[in-house]
């Protein structure tokens, strides 16, 4: 599995008030990040199934969303 990469993690952590982060915290939550990122994208597809789509649309994603929050 591919994950997000590790400098823009950095700066999500830094945004959300972080001074400093391991490497090791980068790396874990991109991991988790792209393990949630999978989960809302499958829900989103499936909701574009079942609207008789082939195309995902940004209003499946923010369902997806919702459903899973």
């Amino acid at each position: 599995m591919e994950t997000l990469p590790i400098a823009p993690i950095g700066r999500i952590l830094s945004n959300a008030g972080a001074p400093r982060a391991t490497k090791d915290a980068k790396i874990e939550l991109s991991e988790k990040l792209t393990d949630l990122g999978e989960e809302i994208a499958k829900e989103a597809v499936e909701i574009a199934k079942h609207s008789g789509r082939k195309t995902v649309k940004a209003s499946d994603v923010e369902l997806a969303v919702k459903l899973k929050f």
